[in-house]
């Protein structure tokens, strides 16, 4: 079992209550200014016409990550069809699905130097397959032009089956699928969704790619209590989900969501042990830490572990 970084200790619960003034940051939750190299990252983007998570949800890591010439590809346009309370992308009229898409990421991969590249999307519950099939051309695209591994971060599809193996059919190199928080918190955080619809999902994977890794995320600070939290990681566990990322919820506008509570990193350790416990083979948490931070990284140490374990 390998562990990356540190985990988070949830909240205890608390009352919902109505959005408010965002609170100060604490000074483990600072992020430095832009530094070199990030600048190329944007060129690219933006020659190409592409959309970032990083920049449409207002990441913390974008800085890093975009000197470091990595960015998360999200396709299938920049408004979504689900109004989440704690998420930053537009809601609105969708935009008309961009057929050669596929080929622009690819290039960017490839302008980028990327060998680990993550795709994710808007969820676009307005297309008959969610988006299925352009997640499948944008995963070959990808592959066929770099050689880089692909790992996607879908949307629930409405629980459509059949788009779900879709996107399957790609063999995509790791199925990511957020969990986001826990289920007694669903509908204010993520409305529209369902968790046994998120473990379906993931389970379906599983069933039919029983090789292909799956993985899951958690926020924390929204006002789930630990019991929760270890509740979801169990039900993770038990549908075959080997990676799980947990990282602080940080209120991207004063509109979204507030913070309940900020987790101070010397809290992680005492969840971690818990979760490393369960038997999922990464984890990554922290404070900054994103579904697809440093997602090559986990993908490399999972790599190694399956050797080693063959």
């Amino acid at each position: 079992m390998i562990t990356l970084d540190i985990i988070d200790r949830p909240t205890s619960s608390v009352p919902e209550s109505p959005p408010r003034k965002r609170r100060r940051l604490p000074k483990w939750l600072k992020r430095p200014m832009p530094q070199p190299g990030m600048q190329y990252t944007s060129n690219v983007i933006s020659d190409l016409r592409l959309e970032t998570v990083c920049e449409s949800a207002k990441c913390p890591n974008r800085t890093e990550c975009w000197s470091h010439s990595t960015a998360t590809f999200m396709i299938l346009g920049n408004v979504c069809t689900r109004p989440c309370g704690f998420c930053s992308v537009p809601k609105g009229k969708t935009e008309v699905v961009e057929m050669d898409e596929p080929g622009r990421v690819a290039e960017a991969a490839e302008r980028l130097g990327l060998e680990h590249v993550v795709i994710t999307s808007v969820t676009r519950d307005d297309l008959p397959d969610g988006g299925a099939d352009h997640f499948y051309e944008c995963v070959l695209a990808v592959r066929e032009r770099t050689g880089a591994a692909v790992e996607v971060l879908t949307p629930d599809f409405l629980g459509n089956q059949e788009a779900i193996h879709r996107v399957v059919e790609s063999q995509p190199d790791i199925f990511n699928h957020n969990t986001e928080t826990v289920p007694r918190l669903y509908h204010r955080v993520r409305r529209n969704a369902e968790y046994q619809r998120t473990l379906d999902l993931l389970a379906q994977v599983k069933n039919e790619a029983p090789e292909m890794p799956t993985k899951s995320g958690l926020m924390l600070g929204l006002g789930e209590t630990t019991e929760e939290v270890l509740e979801v990681c169990a039900d993770l566990r038990s549908v075959g989900c080997q990676m799980i990322t947990i990282g602080q919820y940080l209120q991207p506008t004063p509109e979204h969501l507030p913070v309940e509570r900020f987790i101070p990193p010397e809290e992680f350790d005492d969840i971690g042990n818990l979760v490393r416990k369960m038997g999922f083979q990464l984890v990554a948490s922290g404070p900054f830490v994103r579904s697809s931070y440093h997602a090559g990284e986990m993908a490399a140490v999972l790599g190694r572990e399956n050797t080693v374990a063959t």
